[in-house]
């Protein structure tokens, strides 16, 4: 998908970085990753919270063939078909993929700070 189709599905949420990534492209806002366009499909971000909305509306969630032929859920769904025509759905979407990256973000553990060693002067 183009970049410019891509900031329209995304405009409800505001503006969004596009950058490519292993044979795709990674959708960020704020500088959290909220999608990936991968194969011509935008794939939205989920968690524990949200991913039940997605599967409740027929979304489905990318996975990829590991080690050992065992399937790989990553956390990404499709768009819920009845949002493709709808910007306002649409909307609702994007958001909850972006309120899924910013719970991510807050459950990350923080790390200190290394400080620089004293030049001693």
């Amino acid at each position: 998908m183009d970049d410019a189709s891509i900031e329209e599905m995304f405009e409800g949420l505001g503006p969004v970085g596009i950058r490519r990534m292993f044979g795709g492209k990674g959708i960020y806002r704020d500088g959290l990753i909220v999608a990936i366009d991968l194969a011509d499909e935008i794939l939205l971000k989920a968690d524990a919270v949200s991913a039940p909305l997605f599967a409740a509306a027929g979304a489905r969630q990318w996975s990829y063939e590991g080690k050992a032929g065992k399937p790989v859920l990553m956390p990404y769904w499709s768009i819920p078909d009845e949002a493709l025509d709808d910007p306002e759905s649409l909307t609702t979407w994007v958001r909850l993929a972006f309120e899924a990256a910013l719970r991510a973000e807050a459950a990350k553990p923080k790390t200190p700070r290394r400080r620089k060693p004293d030049s001693g002067l």
